[in-house]
């Protein structure tokens, strides 16, 4: 399991760099990718036993979802 934590990482960089564009779509894709690395990373502490990191990517994920969400609101 051991190999999950480098691409975790990567997609982790690049969600975050897409989140930054102006770009809606780009944006967009920058979220999913999010939800994709808070798996791999939940996948490889779970495996690794570290229940601190598991708990972050739970939350994380939550606060992505939730932001998203109010993003679609209108004010």
């Amino acid at each position: 399991m051991d190999h999950i934590q480098w691409p975790a990482m990567i997609v982790t960089i690049i969600a975050a760099w897409l989140m930054a564009s102006p770009r809606k779509k780009r944006r967009n894709i920058g979220f999913w990718l999010f939800l994709l690395s808070n798996v791999l990373w939940t996948t490889w502490g779970i495996n690794e036993k570290a229940w601190a990191l598991v708990a972050l990517q739970v939350g994380l994920a939550a606060m992505n979802i939730r932001g998203a969400r109010m993003t679609d609101k209108k004010p």
